[in-house]
C-alpha cells in the first residue's frame, strides 16, 4: 500500500468513527447490542412503576432499572436509596430531554396517564432512546401514528406494554386458535373490569384518558382480536353508562359494552367496567370452547378446552419481567418487537369507533 492510499484509508476510518460518535441513533443502537443488560428509565412513579415494574426489574435478565423520571423530589430520594440509583440518572420533567446525553439509559418506559404518552414518547425518541409505552397507547389514532413516526424517524424501537402477549397461558390458548385445533371460531365473549372506588384518579378524568374503555377496555378488545385471530370489520352496536354520574361525568364511561363483527360474520361481545369485577374470555369454536377465567389478571390465569387444562402458575410480577426481557432481547438482537406501536394503534382505532357508535347509536365500519 503506498503512502497516499494509507493516508486516505486512515482519513476515511477517522471520519467514519467521528460520524458514528456524532450520530446518536447509530451509536446508541451499537451500544445496546454490546451490553449484557439494557438500562431502563421509568417515567412516572405511580402504582404500576412502584409495585410492579420496579420489582420486575429486579428479576429481569436482559435489562435493569437504571434511572427514573419524576416530578416529586421525595419520590426521587426514596427510589434513589431503595434501588441505589445514581444522581446523574434521576430526572424531572423539566430536564427530561437531557437524558439524550446519558449512555446508562437505553430505554425510556413511559408510565404516565394516557394524555401524556404522545408527548413523552416523541421526546424520548428524539432523545435517541428506545421507547416502551404503557397502554392505552394514546388518546387518538392520530397521536399513535405520530408516536410511531417519531420512533421510525429516529431509528428507535417502540413497544406497547401489553403484558399478556408475553404471558404463557395466553400464548397457549392463542396457539389453539391460530392452529385451529378446535376448528374455526364461531363466536366470542370477553369482559374485563374491576370495581374502582376512587373518585379523583386520572382514570376518572376524561381529559387525562380516563374511562373504562381506554383502560380495561383494551383488554376486552385484545381478547376479541386475539381470540378470533382476525381484525374487526365493524362495530355493530355500542353503549356507555354509569351508575355513579357524580364520578363519571360529561359522558365518561364507567361501563362500556360493544358488539364487534369480524370476517365471516363472526361476532364478539365485549364488556368493560370500573363498576364491576369481571374477567373472562370464552371462545366458541367448531369443536368446543376455550374458557379462560381469569384471563388477564396479574396472576392466577387459567382455563380449559376439550384439549385439556391451561394453567402455568407463577407469582407477581412475572408477567412484567417476561415482557421487559422479551422487549430488551428484541432491541439487542435488532428484531421486531412482539407488541409494536402498530398493535396499540389498532386498538385505539377500535376504541374511537366504539365511542362513535355509542354516541350516534349507529354501526361504524372499520
Amino acid at each position: 500500500m503506498n503512502n497516499i492510499s494509507r493516508r486516505k484509508l486512515i482519513r476515511d476510518i477517522t471520519l467514519g468513527s467521528a460520524a458514528l460518535l456524532h450520530s446518536p441513533a447509530l451509536f446508541s443502537f451499537s451500544s445496546c447490542k454490546q451490553k449484557d443488560k439494557l438500562g431502563v428509565a421509568l417515567v412516572g412513579l405511580g402504582y404500576y412503576s412502584t409495585d410492579l415494574l420496579a420489582p420486575a426489574l429486579q428479576q429481569t435478565k436482559e435489562c435493569y432499572l437504571a434511572g427514573i423520571v419524576t416530578g416529586t423530589p421525595a419520590k426521587a430520594e426514596t427510589w434513589k436509596k431503595k434501588y441505589n440509583i445514581p444522581d446523574k440518572n434521576i430526572y424531572n420533567y423539566g430536564n427530561f430531554d437531557s437524558i439524550a446525553n446519558n449512555p446508562d439509559i437505553d430505554v425510556v418506559y413511559i408510565v404516565l396517564p394516557p394524555s401524556m404518552h404522545h408527548e413523552y414518547v416523541i421526546r424520548a425518541a428524539n432523545a435517541g432512546k428506545h421507547v416502551w409505552c404503557e397502554k392505552p397507547m394514546a388518546m387518538t389514532a392520530k397521536e399513535c401514528q405520530e408516536m410511531i413516526d417519531a420512533c421510525n424517524k429516529n431509528k428507535r424501537s417502540l413497544a406497547i406494554g401489553y403484558r399478556m402477549h408475553h404471558e404463557p397461558n395466553t400464548q397457549d390458548w392463542r396457539r389453539l386458535v391460530k392452529e385451529q385445533l378446535l376448528g374455526k371460531v364461531k363466536k366470542l365473549n370477553c369482559a374485563a373490569g374491576y370495581f374502582d372506588n376512587r373518585s379523583d384518579h386520572w382514570k376518572q378524568k376524561k381529559e387525562m384518558g380516563g374511562g373504562a374503555l381506554y383502560d380495561m377496555g383494551v383488554y376486552a378488545i385484545q381478547g376479541a382480536r386475539l381470540g378470533t385471530n382476525m381484525e374487526p370489520v365493524s362495530i355493530v352496536s355500542a353503549s356507555i353508562s354509569t351508575t355513579r354520574p357524580h364520578i363519571y361525568k360529561n359522558g365518561l364511561d364507567e361501563t362500556s359494552i360493544a358488539t364487534l363483527e369480524f370476517p365471516g360474520g363472526v361476532k364478539a361481545e365485549i364488556k368493560t367496567s370500573f363498576g364491576e369485577n369481571t374477567n373472562f374470555l370464552d371462545i366458541t369454536c367448531d369443536k368446543g370452547s376455550i374458557n379462560m377465567s381469569p384471563y388477564s389478571n396479574y396472576n392466577g390465569i387459567k382455563g380449559k378446552s376439550p384439549l385439556g387444562e391451561i394453567h402455568f402458575p407463577y407469582e407477581v410480577p412475572r408477567q412484567q419481567a417476561l415482557q421487559m426481557d422479551d422487549d430488551a432481547r428484541s432491541i439487542k438482537a435488532g428484531t421486531p418487537m412482539l407488541v409494536p406501536g402498530e398493535e396499540g394503534l389498532r386498538d385505539i382505532r377500535i376504541v374511537e369507533a366504539i365511542y362513535q357508535s355509542a354516541y350516534t347509536g349507529k354501526p361504524v365500519s372499520l
